[in-house]
């Protein structure tokens, strides 16, 4: 399997991972304000708090872990094809460094949805 299609998966199960934890914390906290009295809704309100910020942690968590695995694979690639063929040097570090750019704005798209998740849910 190439480390694009290695890539690419990440990529989805990271999506995947977070849109699956934005929906919690709407769920929670949905769940709390709709079926409870006032008292109960305050109390629901506090643990919805901290489901949110668990839900941020993980979301953070998650997409740097897998940015340092895809970024950790896309530049042994590279140093690989560098040292097998020296002319091509140039090109390779050049979509090396697209790709990381790349990898990098999707962790950082991870942490604004966890900064929504914990400021604006």
């Amino acid at each position: 399997m190439t480390a694009t299609k290695k890539l690419t998966k990440i990529f989805i199960l990271l999506s995947l991972f977070i849109m699956l934890f934005a929906t919690c914390s709407l769920a929670v906290s949905a769940e709390g304000t709709t079926e409870a009295a006032v008292a109960v809704a305050e109390e629901a309100a506090d643990n919805s708090a901290g489901m949110k910020a668990v839900a941020a942690a993980i979301t953070v968590g998650l997409a740097a872990a897998a940015g340092a695995i895809g970024m950790g694979i896309a530049i042994a690639k590279s140093v690989e094809g560098i040292s097998r063929q020296p002319e091509a040097e140039g090109k390779i570090r050049t979509s090396l460094m697209l790709g990381l750019v790349f990898v990098e704005t999707a962790i950082i798209y991870a942490l604004i949805i966890a900064v929504l998740i914990i400021f604006v849910l």
